[in-house]
C-alpha cells in the first residue's frame, strides 16, 4: 500500500474519531442524566454548547496557530483533544462534563481544518475531490457504526468506557500521525489582518452563507428525525435503530456522490438541480408522512442529496485560497465546518419553532424555505466565480507612425 493511501486512511480515521466524540453524547443522554441526577433537557445543552464552541473557537485557534508548524500544531491539538475526551470519561458532574466538552470542541474544528489542509497538500489535484469526500464520510461512518457501538458499550457496561474507547482510538491516531504526516509542508506566515482578507472575496462570503443555509435546510427537519419516524409515520421503537442505520448508510452514499460531483470540472454548476429536488421533496414530505413507504422514501432521497454540496464547496474554499490567498489556506479549510455548525444551530432552532407553530408533520416547510435561499446563494456564487474568471480584454495596440 502506498504512503498516500495510508495517509488517506489516517485522515478518514481522524474524522471518524472526531465524529464519535461529537455524536456519542446524543446516544447516551439518558445515561448521563441518570448518573449526574440532571434533567435530560439540561443534558441536551451539551450538544448545543459543543456546536457553539466549535463554531466560534475554530477560526480564532486556526488563525492564531497558523504561524507555527502545521505538523506540530496538529499533534499538539490532538493531545489537548485526548485530554478533553478522557476528562469526559471521568466526569463526576454535569459541569465537569461541560468543561470537558468545551475542551474537545475547542480543538475539534482546528484538527479537521488542518487535516483538510494536509489532504490538499499531499493529494494530486485529480484525487483531491475523492479524498475530501472520504474525510467527510468519516463523520458519517462514525454516526452509522461508531455511535451505535458506543451506545451498546454504554448500555452493556458503562458510558465512561465509550469515551475511553475514543481515547484509545485517539492515541493510535496520534502515533500514526507522527510517522505518516509530512513534517514540513509549504506554508505562508502572515498577519491576522492579511489572513482575514480572504473573507472580503465575494466567492468566499457568498459560499459561507451557502454552507450555513444548506446545513439549516437539513437540520430544520433532521433534528426531529426520530419523532418523524415514530410519531408521524408510526414505525415501532424496535424498528427505529434499523431505520436510522439505513439512513446512515444513505448518508455515506451521499458523501460518495458529493465526491463524484466534485471531480467534475465546474462542479458547483452541477449542484442547482439538487436544490430544486430538495425543495420539491421537502414540500411533498408532509403528504408523504401519511404513508410509511412514501415518507421513508422521501427521507432517504433527501439524505442522499441534501448535502451533496459538501465536497465541491470544500474544494472551492481550498482552491480559491491556494490560488489567491495562500496565507489563508488553513482558515479557508475551516470555513465549511464552522458555518455548517452555525447552520445546525439555525436549523434545529427553526425546527423547534415550527413544531410549535405548524406541528411536527409540517416542519419541512421551514427547511424548504432555507433550501430556496441556498439555491439563490448558489446562483450568486456561480455568477461571482464566472465574473472573477472573465478574461480581461487586451488593451488596444497603438499604431506606430509611418515614417
Amino acid at each position: 500500500m502506498t504512503k498516500f493511501k495510508l495517509q488517506a486512511i489516517l485522515f478518514v480515521l481522524v474524522a471518524f474519531m472526531l465524529g464519535c466524540n461529537e455524536f456519542i453524547v446524543v446516544g447516551i443522554l439518558s445515561d448521563l442524566s441518570k448518573d449526574f441526577a440532571t434533567p435530560i433537557s439540561t443534558m441536551g445543552y451539551l450538544v448545543t454548547i459543543f456546536a457553539t464552541v466549535y463554531a466560534i473557537s475554530t477560526p480564532f485557534v486556526t488563525i492564531l496557530t497558523s504561524r507555527y508548524s502545521r505538523y506540530k500544531t496538529l499533534l499538539a491539538l490532538m493531545l489537548v483533544f485526548l485530554i478533553g475526551n478522557t476528562l469526559s470519561g471521568i466526569a463526576t458532574s454535569y459541569w465537569f462534563m461541560v468543561i470537558s466538552r468545551v475542551i474537545t470542541a475547542f480543538t475539534a474544528g482546528s484538527i479537521i481544518s488542518l487535516v483538510m489542509t494536509f489532504a490538499s497538500t499531499i493529494a494530486p489535484r485529480n484525487k483531491r475531490a475523492s479524498l475530501v469526500s472520504w474525510i467527510f464520510a468519516g463523520f458519517s461512518i462514525a454516526s452509522v457504526f461508531g455511535v451505535p457501538i458506543g451506545v451498546a458499550i454504554s448500555t452493556s457496561y458503562n458510558w465512561r468506557w465509550a469515551f475511553f474507547g475514543i481515547s484509545a482510538i485517539t492515541i493510535l491516531t496520534f502515533i500514526l500521525l507522527v510517522f505518516l504526516l509530512p513534517k514540513k509542508v509549504p506554508q505562508t506566515k502572515s498577519s491576522i489582518k492579511n489572513q482575514l482578507t480572504l473573507l472580503l472575496d465575494s466567492r468566499i462570503y457568498i459560499a459561507i452563507f451557502l454552507v450555513l443555509f444548506t446545513a439549516a435546510t437539513m437540520y430544520a427537519y433532521y433534528t426531529y428525525i426520530r419523532p418523524l419516524l415514530t410519531t408521524s409515520m408510526g414505525f415501532s421503537d424496535q424498528a427505529l435503530n434499523w431505520l436510522l442505520f439505513i439512513i446512515g448508510i444513505m448518508s455515506i452514499a451521499s458523501n460518495r456522490l458529493s465526491g463524484a460531483i466534485a471531480e467534475k470540472p465546474h462542479s458547483l454548476r452541477q449542484i442547482p438541480k439538487y436544490y430544486v429536488a430538495d425543495i420539491v421533496l421537502l414540500l411533498l414530505l408532509p403528504v408523504g408522512l401519511m404513508n410509511q413507504f412514501s415518507g421513508m422514501a422521501i427521507i432517504l432521497l433527501l439524505t442522499l442529496i441534501v448535502t451533496v454540496l459538501n465536497s465541491p464547496i470544500q474544494l472551492h474554499f481550498l482552491n480559491t485560497a491556494e490560488d489567491d490567498y495562500p496565507q489563508s489556506l488553513v482558515l479557508a479549510s475551516s470555513l465549511s465546518s464552522i458555518f455548517f455548525n452555525f447552520g445546525i444551530s439555525l436549523g434545529s432552532a427553526t425546527a423547534s419553532v415550527m413544531v410549535g407553530v405548524v406541528g411536527l408533520d409540517k416542519i419541512s416547510i421551514g427547511a424548504a424555505i432555507y433550501a430556496a435561499i441556498a439555491l439563490i446563494l448558489l446562483f450568486m456564487l456561480i455568477r461571482a466565480i464566472n465574473h472573477h474568471q472573465k478574461p480581461t480584454s487586451p488593451a488596444p495596440k497603438k499604431l506606430s507612425k509611418i515614417s
